[in-house]
């Protein structure tokens, strides 16, 4: 019975890879195509949607638990690191860091973040760059709230203070070369 119980309650946090963090609402018990199925309902309300994750699926998709605390650490050191930037076509990159977004990997969402943050006096992104940096950015910032237990917007702020600390020297010494 025991390997059979459900890894989440009702009221937990868990993150979805493609989705990002949403609220465990409700267990449900349904019967699909003749088969009894236990499912989870998921609510994440940055998207105003509803999701329902059958219990035998959740480790194939990788859905899990919120980051341990070890985990978040790594994720917020990754932003003060160096941004790596590739010389390869934008498009190529563009789906590495999609395929980041999606893993739900905090410390990859942070990669990317970290790559993609510009600081205000460096040259604009472009459209796409921003799309996708505000997608990471965003990402991060749901877990990190909902794991410090504040909003997005705080979250997102807490994030952006790290980068803008940062990132500058490493701008600075790419000029001065």
């Amino acid at each position: 019975m025991a390997a059979n119980a459900p890894a989440f309650d009702v009221g937990d946090y868990v993150v979805y890879p493609k989705h990002g963090v949403g609220r465990v609402i409700e267990l449900q018990q349904e019967e699909i195509a003749g088969m009894q199925l236990e499912l989870y309902v998921l609510r994440f309300e940055k998207e105003r949607m509803t999701l329902r994750v059958p219990v035998n699926k959740v480790e194939s998709i990788g859905m899990r638990k919120l980051s341990s605390d070890k985990t978040l650490k790594e994720a917020m050191e990754t932003l003060k690191g160096k941004p790596k930037v590739k010389r390869t076509m934008w498009s190529r990159r563009a789906q590495e860091y999609e395929a980041k977004i999606n893993s739900g990997d905090l410390v990859s969402i942070a990669e990317v973040t970290r790559d993609l943050f510009r600081p205000e006096d460096q040259p604009e992104q472009s459209y796409s760059e921003r799309q996708i940096f505000e997608a990471a950015s965003s990402r991060l910032a749901r877990e990190l709230a909902a794991m410090e237990k504040t909003d997005e917007p705080a979250a997102l702020e807490k994030i952006l203070g790290v980068l803008r600390e940062h990132a500058p020297k490493y701008y600075e010494s790419a000029e001065d070369a």
